[in-house]
């Protein structure tokens, strides 16, 4: 995992997510999706839950509801300030949210330069957090704030 500049938190998706959602959906296998309780890939035969989530940081009209995938039960705990780099091995989308909730910035970012755009994003006192997303599906992956 590659450190990311103090102070800064990275943010996943509590494991009590799914239980928001009726419509969610029990996959007794799915492998190779990114799981955004512990931010890594599935494995074969790992259980997961597909359901909707709306990211805690955009709001009012940039608040956005998407398919993610969490573990049915989740072991692993990533941290809290490190960047998880399976999930960073293709490009992504950071979107830059103010603390009104609304979209501050936005920027494709590819592999090896994520760390230098989230620094560069944080240097503008206007953004409160930054929401990394898949480029293809446009999915939420995780979030990153300031400590």
């Amino acid at each position: 995992m590659t450190a990311i500049v103090d102070p800064m938190r990275i943010h996943t998706v509590p494991s009590s997510a799914p239980f928001a959602d009726p419509g969610r959906e029990y996959r007794e296998s799915e492998p190779g999706v990114p799981v955004r309780c512990c931010l890594r890939k599935s494995l074969p035969g790992e259980p997961v839950w597909l359901l909707r989530y709306s990211p805690p940081f955009g709001k009012g009209p940039y608040a956005e509801v998407g398919p993610i995938f969490l573990h049915v039960e989740c072991s692993d705990s990533p941290a809290p300030d490190r960047l998880p780099e399976e999930l960073l091995a293709g490009s992504r989308i950071l979107r830059s949210y103010n603390a009104a909730g609304q979209i501050h910035d936005g920027e494709v970012v590819e592999p090896g330069s994520f760390d230098r755009v989230v620094e560069r994003l944080f240097d503008d006192p206007e953004v409160d957090a930054v929401q990394v997303r898949s480029v293809s599906h446009g999915c939420f992956l995780f979030a990153v704030t300031r400590a």
